[in-house]
């Protein structure tokens, strides 16, 4: 169906999405190097100048003042979120939650409202749900694709986040055409976030509807689990019994912060496995190790968010004068922190530019730092573990399939693979 029907399926909307942020045909690494090496304090906007994709400020929103590329300067940045702010995101793509969106909270308000989401996205929660996350994976999606001895992995891995966080989140999880529905709306949000004037004027409607359509959604649920007693575990449920300043949250505000998690809700464990997958298909000795030992599953990931983070850049907001590497921002600049560049500081990693999970852990910025870390990484782990442990059970001798193109990490932002094409035995 096209556009100018205002309807997308999920593959339309989730490609649409990684269109808007692909930007110019570039080497964004050796773009990034050059920078670390000869300017990395960069008077101006990287992403605006080089890259052409949208940021969380939105079209309407100033040029960034100053672009960061080392580790310790985009460190320095993250885990300040006084003297750097993010409610400027409120104005951006967090118009489309009416300014409610975690994102785009700063100071007392933000941690009161991660204090209050938090709990159903730690260890402990979520650790309860690995049996379940797994069986899913398994006898949901895979075991059905095992006597094809061939896919495109992406075919599992654009739907089985989507439908494993949403069921963490409270939705009904015996529709799948009902979540499914709900992802692209949410991804339909983030699709909106156009420079493209002209682009802007066909997404712009779709994501209006969207958002509408998604609040009722969610609501509709929010209304069953509080009428039943809220007795889950889910996110919901944990809301709608929660205290927040003191009182209890209406269906108004569930409903709000719900939506306001959603488009990360998949969409970017979606993009990790492509490239976990992608760095671990390309290489079948360290396939072979990963295989034979599934202790080194947890450090693939890591290794991968550090190589190849979803999220490329993060901006933030000076709330006053400040200097940064010798040069002075003025109050109420826009800061661009390039996380793809730190990941990969020669200052602080050893060989920085090799993929190697056995390297000595040290902080990178594929999940965030600081107070505005991502909520949802131990869910994102926990499912992508499960998730590469069951391919390697179910599918015997996978490996890349030679008849078909290879799979290719691109993105300025919002970085995966779009096809993963693999045989097994």
């Amino acid at each position: 169906m096209s556009l100018a029907a205002q309807e997308l399926d999920i593959e339309a909307a989730y490609h649409a999405v990684s269109d808007t942020y692909l930007g110019s045909d570039v080497d964004i690494h050796g773009l990034c190097r050059e920078k670390r090496h000869n300017e990395p304090v960069m008077q101006g906007d990287f992403v605006d100048t080089y890259l052409k994709v949208p940021t969380n400020a939105g079209a309407k929103a100033a040029k960034c003042a100053v672009t960061l590329f080392r580790h310790k300067d985009v460190m320095a940045v993250l885990r300040d979120a006084d003297t750097f702010t993010s409610g400027f995101i409120a104005e951006g793509l967090g118009a489309f939650f009416d300014g409610l969106i975690i994102l785009a909270m700063d100071g007392e308000q933000h941690r009161r409202t991660r204090a209050l989401l938090q709990p159903v996205f730690m260890p402990e929660t979520v650790n309860k749900w690995r049996p379940e996350i797994d069986r899913v994976i398994r006898e949901e999606f895979l075991l059905p694709m095992v006597a094809d001895k061939k896919a495109n992995l992406m075919d599992f891995g654009l739907y089985f986040p989507i439908r494993e966080m949403y069921a963490l989140m409270g939705f009904p999880s015996d529709d799948p055409e009902k979540f499914k529905k709900y992802a692209t709306w949410a991804l339909a949000l983030v699709a909106a976030n156009q420079i493209d004037p002209e682009k802007a004027k066909i997404y712009g409607p779709i994501a209006g509807q969207a958002v509408k359509s998604l609040y009722d959604a969610i609501k509709e649920v929010v209304v069953s689990k509080r009428a039943e007693g809220a007795k889950g575990d889910d996110l919901i449920s944990r809301l709608i019994n929660a205290e927040f300043e003191g009182r209890a949250l209406d269906d108004h505000e569930v409903t709000t912060f719900v939506r306001s998690l959603l488009p990360a809700a998949g969409e970017t464990t979606t993009r990790t496995f492509s490239s976990t997958m992608t760095l671990l298909l390309q290489r079948p000795e360290l396939l072979e190790r990963v295989r034979n030992d599934r202790t080194l599953i947890n450090k693939l990931i890591d290794e991968t968010v550090r190589f190849e983070p979803v999220a490329t850049f993060k901006v933030r907001q000076a709330a006053k004068d400040v200097e940064i590497g010798g040069v002075m921002v003025p109050k109420g600049s826009l800061v661009q922190c390039m996380v793809i560049s730190a990941n990969r500081d020669e200052d602080m990693f050893d060989n920085a530019n090799e993929f190697d999970i056995d390297r000595k852990a040290k902080p990178s910025f594929g999940f965030g730092w600081g107070p505005h870390m991502c909520i949802g990484q131990f869910v994102a782990k926990v499912e992508l573990n499960c998730a590469i442990n069951a391919i390697l059970d179910l599918f015997p001798n996978v490996r890349l399939d030679p008849n078909m193109p290879a799979p290719k990490i691109a993105g300025a932002q919002l970085r995966g693979a779009k096809a993963i094409h693999a045989i097994w035995d």
